[in-house]
């Protein structure tokens, strides 16, 4: 107790702790000197006496078996010194006081983003934020409170929780919290300066957000969230935690992020290196379609493609076209298609090879009853592995190379065709709709209204591989995924997911909530979180933000900042002089700035133009890749997810059938301040 006493003190604490992080460090730092040297030894040794090796190969084993041991225990020994680097400059960030049922004085427990102990099996001066012990400076207030240990449930009383801002290895303040985290701390947190990187909210987790993080029973949780409500933090938070509680069974290989685009990827890249664990795969889903397709076309368009058409040639027939194909009655409709389709696609005949035949009568047995559950398009090939079989054990021996491929043009002359394409046209003649140009492959471009239903088709008639060594699948906006993608996402992951998304963020005309939807797909494996409560923008952004949505509901942290800027102007040079005006970025202004167009076109107008005036801005497109500090100019869609202190809606035409949805995500990327902008007369730049 003399110890704990001692260090009721955080300052003190703070000290010590960091002179045993650096003690540690060098320990690590010899240890791995000590490592490099061993494995130079062995491969010294080996080189000068592998030619004297036993002719077995055991010493060669031993000796490749010891290298890769000490291999392992350097790469354990370099990531506890990344931890320990980022743990010197803020070790911690909490404090619980917990008085253990029938004890008289606390234990203290101090929190920070990693355990740290003097030694390895040692118990530690610092906890893991995931460690169950944790979940008492998330989850409770003083009085009563309990955690689950490995042990079972541990009872007692909080007598006080701390919480700590450090920087550098400094103490900025301490100060004990009597309730839960606290508001003003957040408040101080969130109005800082937007950063080049997505936040790790470790330090100013809510309760509500800490039950999403730690939920392991559910094997799919949905969180809707309003936008600026920590969706994706506590989606990687939440990965963190898994990954921390399930090492044997979960890697950072094992999850998939389905992200919107490559800049949002960037954006985001660093959270879970930061929260201790190795980076995570992702991906769009656009791209992995294209990936699948591209033995059938040469390109396809993806989201952002469809976005810019309907923006710049508005058509309801389109627009309707493309929910259509994406809906559960075109599902249905592809199905009907399949369940006719094998008579048209196939014309058996009689298949011979040297004395050996397969009749007619006995094809069609094989292919309609014997390999009925095998896709369409891969079920002649399964006829042909039965016939192949056959006659080799009939002969006994194998076929070669060349006489396989003989027989394997014999059984496909019989389908009509194999081509995906050609046989999504035929669907789309008989659903009365338009086809498809008829061209060869390596000129096909597939419309993004096609993709995916292409995909699917593709998948019935020829099967697909599940992605076996995916355990966790991550979706971001997951509002702006169709009835026909989330089916297909269903078939090819058969793993625990994360959903995240907004409704008022749909990357359409209509807000889609997939909440309607999800049940008939996934089932009741389906845990649903509403999240109504945003942090991200001022009080006076975000109220602006609701009345664009329709949104009452929402829950504002009371952070004030200046008013919403509305503003028309008689010309783009003014609208651009003002703009220039009211940057306030860099040497004691605020770290970024966007201005957000309605198209990619647009906004290298915008860019171009602000450039000639000699100001210093990044373009992003949707082939960037990275997110950078100071002013960005793009699209209102590309920006979904990130954030910036200042931002620059430049409104589109009032045709425009994304105008609304465009301003609304424009002005929640706003974190200090929004100005609405507009060209009187012709709003098209």
């Amino acid at each position: 107790m003399a110890e704990n006493n001692r260090y009721l003190d955080g300052t003190l604490f703070l000290k010590d702790v960091t002179e045993k992080i650096k003690q540690r460090l060098e320990n690590i730092e010899q240890s791995l000197d000590e490592g490099k040297r061993e494995i130079e030894n062995m491969h010294e040794y080996y080189w000068e006496n592998y030619t004297e090796m036993d002719q077995y190969g055991y010493e060669d084993y031993d000796n490749q078996q010891a290298l890769l041991g000490q291999l392992n225990a350097n790469q354990e020994q370099l990531v506890l010194k990344h931890r320990f680097e980022r743990m010197a400059d803020a070790p911690f960030f909490g404090r619980v006081d917990f008085v253990f049922d029938g004890d008289e004085e606390p234990e203290l427990f101090y929190i920070g983003i990693g355990n740290f102990a003097e030694q390895a099996g040692m118990t530690p001066l610092i906890y893991d934020w995931r460690a169950p012990v944790s979940g008492l400076f998330y989850d409770y207030d003083k009085g009563p409170a309990s955690y689950e240990a490995p042990a079972g449930r541990i009872e007692g009383e909080i007598r006080s929780k701390w919480q700590y801002k450090i920087r550098d290895g400094k103490m900025s303040y301490a100060f004990e919290s009597d309730t839960k985290i606290d508001d003003e701390i957040l408040k101080q947190e969130l109005g800082h300066n937007g950063d080049v990187k997505l936040k790790n909210i470790v330090r100013t987790i809510q309760k509500e957000q800490n039950a999403i993080i730690r939920n392991t029973k559910d094997r799919i949780l949905v969180i809707q969230g309003a936008a600026g409500s920590g969706k994706t933090s506590i989606a990687f938070h939440r990965i963190a935690y898994l990954l921390y509680h399930d090492r044997e069974n979960l890697k950072s290989s094992n999850v998939l992020v389905l992200s919107p685009n490559s800049v949002f990827a960037d954006y985001i890249s660093h959270i879970l290196p930061e929260l201790g664990e190795e980076n995570i795969q992702e991906m769009s889903f656009d791209l992995f379609a294209y990936r699948e397709l591209k033995d059938t076309a040469s390109d396809c368009e993806d989201r952002y493609d469809h976005l810019e058409r309907i923006m710049k040639f508005p058509d309801e027939q389109d627009k309707e076209r493309f929910r259509m194909k994406q809906s559960e009655d075109f599902v249905g409709l592809i199905e009907g298609f399949l369940a006719t389709l094998e008579d048209r696609l196939v014309d058996f005949c009689e298949v011979r090879f040297r004395g050996a035949k397969l009749t007619e009568e006995e094809l069609i047995r094989m292919f309609y009853f014997k390999f009925q559950e095998t896709p369409l398009l891969a079920r002649m090939d399964a006829v042909m592995e039965y016939f192949i079989d056959a006659y080799e054990t009939l002969k006994g021996r194998d076929i070669s190379e060349e006489d396989r491929e003989l027989i394997q043009g014999k059984f496909d002359s019989m389908y009509v065709t194999k081509d995906i394409y050609t046989i999504y046209n035929w669907l789309l003649e008989d659903c009365g709709m338009d086809l498809l140009p008829g061209v060869p492959c390596e000129r096909r471009k597939v419309q993004y209204e096609d993709v995916f239903p292409m995909l699917y088709l593709k998948y019935r008639l020829l099967g697909h591989g599940s992605q076996k060594n995916i355990k966790h699948l991550v979706i971001d906006e997951m509002q702006d995924y169709s009835f026909l993608q989330y089916v297909l996402l269903k078939q090819i992951f058969h793993c625990r997911m994360t959903m995240l998304g907004d409704y008022a963020q749909t990357l359409d005309t209509k807000q889609q909530d997939v909440l309607t939807f999800l049940p008939k797909i996934f089932g009741k494996e389906i845990r649903k979180v509403i999240l109504k409560k945003s942090y991200r923008n001022t009080y006076e952004i975000a109220k602006y933000a609701g009345e664009l949505s329709g949104i009452t509901d929402l829950e504002l942290l009371e952070r004030h900042g200046r008013e919403v800027e509305e503003r028309t102007f008689q010309s783009e040079d003014e609208m651009l002089e003002a703009i220039q005006e009211s940057l306030s970025l860099g040497d004691g202004g605020y770290e970024t700035g966007a201005v957000l167009t309605m198209t990619e076109e647009e906004a290298y107008d915008i860019y171009r133009l602000l450039a000639a005036r000699g100001v210093d801005a990044a373009y992003v497109d949707r082939d960037s890749s990275s997110f950078k500090r100071g002013l960005t100019v793009t699209t209102f869609y590309l920006a979904k997810g990130l954030e910036f202190d200042q931002v620059f809606t430049i409104r589109g035409n009032e045709g425009n059938p994304l105008g609304q949805q465009a301003e609304y995500i424009s002005a929640t990327r706003a974190l200090q301040e929004l100005y609405v902008y507009s060209v009187s007369g012709n709003h098209t730049l």
